[in-house]
């Protein structure tokens, strides 16, 4: 019995069937050879029946090869996209035409709201993969001999040289269709068969971004805000990359954004773009960095600054700098938690009255996908799937797990919602930073403050995903 892995099919033989055909009578092109055309059934099928059926519609002799039911409706969906699902997205096929299938495949991955494409050769074969809320989908499969030529046709566009096959090179492609426009972040891998490619698609507006909608509580909201709304001091989201960071300082951008504000963000890259604030793209090479630009912006007479990243000693001085005196700082920082950033900034030499005098609030934030509503299952918790040693929150008779269908393209998840852990600093904590005491999780437990932990295990305990997606976050705590 084949696995999906193990079936193969290239782009040069999907024209061979037309989606209706393909979905109608459940089958897979494998390969044509001189009179005959090999493919793949569902192994429910009659096939007597089927081959009699198609041999008259083709003019062909067909040969049947059975693989089960569940394969044949995962490979449909991935190489034959019913329009419900994925609505304006075009079949791509190669075809020594590596300009058509460029587009389509940005237009595609952009229609499925992917967040970047991975195109990568082997040994054996070449692969299109996109990621889809988090998660890497395999999409396509090419010939190796049509491989060189789309590479070098993504060299072109994004002005990077076509020549150099040793180095690591990045470029940017500006791309244009129809009333859609956006930017894509290109970056080129050398590996041991070839050169990998990884296109990211950032979203240029920003306009329908909105805290509402982000996933905090309202008791997390209501401190977010609060601080966020203060005239000065320092607001930092900590998580790992792809968690969404970015997102939330924009929809914080688009509340503080009027006419009364003046509004400087530097970063690396420009993701969205925001009438009325003033953008500026870090280029290290010619010596704008995060720090560079920071003591530029304090020229500029702001009210808030926005840094893509403290990730070094000089922009969390600079940042602080700015805090100081009078200005509203926004920015990211790598930590596991919402309490770790203040030991963070002390690790990089930040005096800790300094932090405890500029710091208003801390925020931790993660990316939680949520299971398919079309095909998610219910069944008896077992609670022998928490981490040892977790308490859980509350009892959980009954929990939901994925399945995997055709509208979430049998990943079992569709679509991601965010949870935060937000830690307003008061005066009270302010003083136990200025002490050094980092262990101030009863206060923390006083004041309210929501773990990611408890956020997530609300996600779960309500249905809305499983409890695989939110375990890293129960065994942290």
């Amino acid at each position: 019995m084949n696995s999906t892995e193990d079936i193969t099919i290239l782009t040069d033989q999907l024209h061979l069937l037309t989606k209706d055909q393909a979905w109608h009578y459940r089958i897979l092109p494998k390969n044509k050879a001189g009179n005959h055309i090999l493919l793949y059934c569902d192994e429910t099928t009659d096939k007597k029946s089927l081959v009699e059926e198609l041999e008259i519609l083709f003019n062909l002799e067909i040969l049947l090869e059975s693989i089960p039911a569940a394969q044949i409706s995962k490979l449909l969906s991935k190489y034959y996209i019913k329009d419900n699902i994925a609505q304006g997205s075009a079949r791509l096929q190669l075809n020594n035409d590596a300009d058509n299938f460029l587009a389509n495949l940005i237009q595609e991955a952009k229609n499925l709201k992917s967040s970047d494409i991975h195109i990568e050769t082997y040994e054996n074969k070449c692969r299109v993969r996109i990621r889809i809320d988090g998660m890497m989908v395999e999409r396509y499969l090419l010939k190796r001999d049509e491989y060189p030529a789309l590479i070098n046709k993504i060299k072109i566009i994004s002005n990077l040289d076509i020549a150099e096959k040793r180095l690591p090179q990045d470029g940017r492609i500006n791309f244009k269709h129809g009333d859609q426009q956006f930017d894509i972040r290109v970056s080129i891998l050398p590996t041991l068969h070839g050169e990998k490619v990884v296109l990211r698609l950032l979203n240029n507006d920003a306009t329908e971004i909105d805290l509402n909608s982000l996933g905090f509580s309202s008791f997390d909201l209501e401190n977010y805000l609060q601080g966020a709304k203060r005239p000065n001091g320092i607001l930092l989201i900590s998580g790992p990359t792809g968690s969404g960071k970015t997102t939330t300082l924009y929809a914080t951008l688009k509340l503080l954004n009027k006419e009364t504000t003046n509004i400087l963000t530097i970063e690396d890259p420009v993701e969205y773009t925001l009438e009325g604030i003033n953008q500026v793209q870090l280029k290290e090479s010619i010596g704008l960095s995060f720090a560079a630009a920071l003591r530029t912006f304090l020229r500029q007479d702001p009210d808030v600054i926005m840094v893509g990243e403290i990730r070094d000693t000089e922009t969390a001085n600079m940042a602080i700098r700015a805090a100081l005196t009078g200005h509203l700082v926004l920015s990211t920082i790598h930590t596991n938690s919402a309490w770790g950033t203040v030991s963070r900034l002390i690790d990089m030499g930040i005096p800790p009255f300094l932090v405890a005098s500029t710091l208003n609030t801390t925020v931790a934030q993660r990316l939680i996908r949520l299971l398919c509503p079309f095909c998610k299952e219910e069944k008896t918790f077992d609670e022998g799937l928490y981490p040892k040693q977790f308490k859980p929150y509350k009892r959980v008779i009954h929990h939901s797990t994925p399945k995997g269908c055709e509208q979430c393209y049998y990943t079992g998840y569709k679509g991601r919602k965010a949870v935060y852990e937000v830690i307003p600093i008061d005066q009270d904590l302010a003083f136990e930073i200025k002490q050094g005491n980092m262990y101030i999780q009863d206060q923390l437990k006083e004041r309210g403050v929501q773990t990611l932990a408890e956020n997530a295990f609300k996600l779960f305990a309500d249905g809305l995903t499983s409890i695989e997606e939110i375990y890293p976050l129960l065994f942290n705590y």
